[in-house]
């Protein structure tokens, strides 16, 4: 069973996560997409979505320093393990509970207002089950043994299993003595990225990163007068010949 578990299971949905986005940008350019829903409700999604995208943008950034980053590195640049711990609670709290604060008014919207739950696929509800799912299992871990708790150190297990599992050693005996919560977000996680190629998540991929590089678009008029301006109406100059175009008849 650890060896499904810890092994099997995070190398399937890898693979699954990298082919299955290979597969979609060659045979569904059109559907990666957000399908945005914007043009149906503005006020809720004008709180919810804000809230959702800076809250896990700050998730992945704390989990990409706490799972990556060896605690040795840190120690070099004057980070203890006091400091770390802190700052992970403290910021890693307020992050998941502004993601599950946005993520449920995102919920809300689509469930209440007709035209976007109409527009909301079955894929979009399996997404949405996942997603909170991991959020919810990952938030509960850090309140109950990080906040509440004597604290837990993943640094030990779960850091140095992702980081061997990439570099394809790895060691699932890290994972056996990991709390239950803990172990419950690293499955959803893994489930969801496996789910991601599929889903309208692939817009994360998407950003639009050229247009902070390309040159400018210069527009030339090609009226008689110049600037954006268009010239006071008026009469014809006296004495104008008319245009013989203009009096010819069809």
């Amino acid at each position: 069973m650890q060896i499904l578990l810890w092994v099997a299971l995070p190398y399937m949905c890898g693979a699954i996560f990298i082919v299955g986005h290979i597969w979609r940008y060659r045979y569904d350019k059109f559907g990666w997409t957000t399908r945005s829903s914007q043009t149906y409700e503005n006020r809720l999604l004008r709180w919810g979505s804000p809230m959702f995208h800076f809250g896990i943008l700050m998730v992945i950034a704390g989990h990409a320093v706490g799972l990556f980053i060896p605690r040795e590195w840190l120690y070099a640049i004057g980070i203890s393990e006091e400091i770390y711990h802190l700052g992970a609670t403290v910021l890693g709290t307020f992050a998941a509970v502004l993601t599950l604060a946005g993520l449920a008014i995102l919920i809300f919207r689509r469930r209440t207002v007709p035209a976007v739950f109409l527009a909301t696929t079955v894929m979009d509800k399996i997404m949405y089950v996942l997603l909170g799912a991991t959020l919810l299992f990952g938030t509960a871990a850090t309140v109950v043994h990080q906040v509440f708790g004597p604290g837990f150190h993943y640094r030990e297990t779960i850091s140095p299993w992702i980081r061997e599992a990439l570099i394809f050693r790895p060691r699932p005996e890290l994972m056996v003595d990991v709390p239950l919560l803990f172990q419950l977000h690293v499955l959803t996680a893994c489930i969801l990225f496996a789910l991601w190629p599929f889903t309208r998540l692939v817009h994360v991929f998407s950003a639009p990163v050229g247009y902070l590089f390309r040159p400018y678009i210069v527009y030339r008029s090609r009226d008689d007068h110049r600037g954006s301006q268009s010239p006071k109406r008026g009469w014809d100059p006296v004495g104008a010949a008319p245009d013989p175009a203009r009096l010819r008849r069809p």
